[in-house]
């Protein structure tokens, strides 16, 4: 049977796509309607195509115009041009306007690719911070662990930054999301990473504090992390701290800082606060966030709203204390809470009737939808493309680097009409050249490197791509059949990542038990495979200590020429539970805490001569060099 063409629509729609079997599956005519429903007339784009008036031409070269025309750059200054533009504009985004007619478009400046410095070769930890705990955290790892880690194992290890789990901002309700990829915003942080006590006008609170301290504290003693009474236990101390003593004055540049995306950040908790649930179950009259009766609100609930502005103050000083230990690198979940801030605040931008998620696999017979709403690619570049802009901003502003989940995603999303299974799904394509520039732009803004998620059904075009925008890949041992000496040099390499097995739950059979346990069906040939493959990367035979099993699996990845390697804590402390099992709802996903707590992890022998090993073949901290 010949192939079928796969062709984009108006709209931006692919007509057939190859599935993880290597099989085309066409988009239905059904599908293909919903899809034109949720993004709306296509004009004025083509193909996913670019609004009319953006223009992106690479930094040190010149545009050339039709006739006079006047610039205004992003810091306000004027430029008249009469036929091309200079080639010396500062990277960045600037309005070019016709006299003629007044009409004005759009002009991107940017960088070749991402900032990457070309010396690069270290390695760091993947932490879940929510699971590193101190016998100072509240039941949760917290910004004061993340620190006292970061500065223990930069100046005994020379380790060059800790790759972290998404510290997005949750809706502030009961129950608390647990999935940090399921974020209420990606702008905005999660108050339950606060250290209390480091809280500005925390010790004059005193004793009012002590109580709720050490019930914060006893919630150490439970494995499983509580986050519904972490929550209650924080908002009740931030609130004492709150009412007994206000911030400084550097607290009103931060909110001026923060302009208008904070505020509405701000009156979205103070309203989920108000109302206990996400935005669309508010009353009607609260839910467009540009209303009038919005500004009233505003005018009489000016004392919440700055509270949950001051929370983001204490966030980004706690944050900016840890990246002076280490060098941080975030991660970027693809979507969001649907109900959450970032949705409200953007809901125009939103695709409506349609969930993302992804296409059946080896795993997932009826795909994924995981009822996140994806952006209308149509209302994205009519608006410049300024939710991605200001989102990477955010994610970026701390420096260090960020790595994308699904970097895919940049150039498509696969769909799924809404309450259907992944198989009703098909891709629908977004503005890449934008948001590579955005990427560009920012990135070097920032001197932050930028990894992309790109596992699974990857066009080996767009690799390429990527690795000519120096975005750097992302690859796992489990993965690659080449050896590790082979591994590509523009890439982060590891040994798992958070949604696969341990190295101590694939030795110990734990994870194919507790998978069986989940009616998952985990397939025994295939566990037999990978320890068979792992023995013969590793040159050893069953049975073999756990311990050595590791300490030699970090030794063969440090051989990689990769610019960067991030070793586990999980792995390193021999956990046999991986941090999330796909395809579970039974399962208290994102919710254990590591077996052993902060001063313990620093007494680690096995810690200590992983550390130890790696920084044998790796050093060199991030931001050495130049771009």
């Amino acid at each position: 049977m010949k192939a079928p063409v796969a062709n984009l629509d108006q709209w931006g729609i692919l007509s057939a796509f190859k599935d993880a079997f290597g099989n085309w599956r066409t988009t239905s005519n059904e599908t293909r309607k919903v899809f034109r429903q949720a993004i709306g007339n296509a004009e004025p784009s083509g193909p996913a195509g670019r609004p009319r008036g953006t223009r992106i031409i690479q930094y040190g070269t010149a545009l050339k115009l039709a006739g006079p025309a006047q610039l205004r750059l992003e810091d306000g200054s004027i430029i008249h041009i009469e036929k091309r533009t200079p080639k010396d504009l500062p990277a960045g985004y600037h309005e070019l306007k016709d006299p003629s007619n007044g009409r004005s478009e759009q002009l991107m400046v940017t960088p070749h690719g991402c900032y990457l410095p070309p010396d690069l070769h270290t390695w760091g930890w993947a932490i879940q911070l929510y699971a590193l705990r101190s016998s100072r955290s509240w039941g949760i790892g917290d910004l004061g662990d993340l620190t006292a880690f970061g500065g223990w194992t930069a100046r005994n290890f020379g380790c060059g930054f800790c790759l972290v789990n998404p510290l997005g901002a949750a809706t502030p309700v009961v129950p608390q999301q647990t999935s940090p990829y399921y974020p209420s915003s990606r702008c905005f942080l999660n108050p339950l990473y606060l250290r209390i006590e480091d809280v500005p006008g925390a010790k004059g609170a005193g004793i009012s504090l002590h109580k709720i301290a050490e019930a914060g504290r006893a919630l150490n003693a439970h494995r499983l992390i509580n986050r519904d009474e972490v929550f209650r236990l924080k908002f009740k101390a931030l609130e004492k701290i709150w009412g007994q003593c206000k911030p400084n004055g550097n607290f009103e540049q931060f909110c001026r800082a923060g302009g208008t995306l904070l505020r509405k950040f701000a009156v979205f908790c103070s309203l989920a606060r108000r109302f206990q649930q996400g935005w669309q179950q508010w009353p009607a009259k609260f839910r467009a966030p540009d209303s009038k009766v919005i500004e009233k609100y505003i005018a009489e609930n000016v004392d919440e709203i700055r509270f949950h502005q001051w929370l983001q103050w204490l966030l980004h000083r706690q944050m900016k204390s840890a990246a002076r230990q280490i060098t941080l690198i975030q991660d970027l979940p693809i979507g969001v809470d649907p109900g959450g801030a970032d949705a409200w605040i953007w809901q125009d931008c939103l695709a409506k009737g349609v969930q993302l998620g992804a296409p059946p696999d080896a795993y997932n017979a009826q795909g994924q939808n995981w009822g996140m709403q994806p952006f209308n690619p149509q209302r994205l570049t009519t608006s410049f493309i300024e939710p991605f802009r200001l989102t990477i901003r955010a994610a970026l502003q701390y420096g260090g680097g960020l790595r994308i989940d699904h970097v895919m995603g940049l150039r498509r999303l696969f769909w799924i009409p809404e309450g259907k299974s992944g198989r009703a799904g098909a891709y629908v394509h977004y503005p890449l050249d934008e948001m590579l520039a955005i990427l560009a732009i920012e990135s070097h803004r920032a001197k932050a490197l930028v990894i992309g998620e790109d596992l699974g059904t990857v066009e080996e075009a767009m690799r390429r791509e990527f690795q000519r925008r120096n975005i750097l890949s992302y690859r796992l041992l489990w993965f690659e059949s080449k050896a590790v000496k082979k591994f590509p040099r523009k890439a982060l390499t590891a040994i798992s990542t958070h949604d696969l097995f341990t190295l101590r739950g694939l030795w110990s059979g734990a994870d194919f038990a507790e998978q069986k346990k989940l009616g998952l069906n985990p397939s025994p040939q295939e566990r037999r495979k990978l320890v068979k493959k792992l023995c013969r990367r590793l040159r050893i035979s069953e049975p073999a200590d756990i311990s050595d099993v590791i300490l030699k699996t970090h030794r063969l990845i440090a051989r990689s020429p990769s610019m960067l390697l991030a070793a586990s804590l999980e792995d390193a402390l021999k956990v046999n539970e991986r941090p999330n099992m796909p395809g579970t709802i039974d399962r208290q996903n994102w919710s254990r805490a590591l077996p052993l707590a902060l001063h313990e992890i620093q007494r680690s022998k096995l810690m200590r001569q992983i550390g130890r090993q790696i920084t044998k073949t790796r050093n060199g901290p991030i931001g050495s060099g130049t771009s």
